[in-house]
């Protein structure tokens, strides 16, 4: 059985997202007191596993979907990951904002994939 093409991407795309908010974000709550650096190597260490993701995503992506519909595809997934990331690992509110942006990305989605 084969998994098709938009299913592997998206899978590791959102598995890659999740590394990608943590490398970007987590430290701003976990390392806030140590220094720069730190923070700099840490993230950069689990942008390691968000990379070992991603390229192979993008490459099998690409092999069906051109360089725009994988670059908007990707920002649907990480407003999708960075907003219960926000809210639940960073105790942000919820703002209006993140509805209107995702209908924007739909938008997106639309004129990119419509032809």
């Amino acid at each position: 059985m084969q998994i098709p093409i938009i299913v592997q991407t998206t899978g590791l795309l959102v598995l890659s997202n999740v590394f990608m908010t943590f490398a970007w974000y987590g430290h701003l709550k976990n390392l806030q007191s140590k220094a720069w650096y730190v923070a700099a190597f840490v993230s950069w260490g689990i942008a390691l596993f968000e990379y070992l993701l991603q390229v192979p995503a993008n490459r099998i992506g690409y092999t069906a979907y051109s360089l725009a519909q994988l670059k908007i595809l990707q920002e649907v997934l990480t407003l999708l990951v960075f907003v219960p990331f926000s809210m639940i690992y960073m105790n942000q509110p919820f703002k209006l904002d993140y509805v209107w942006a995702g209908l924007c990305l739909i938008g997106a989605v639309y004129f990119i994939f419509r032809s």
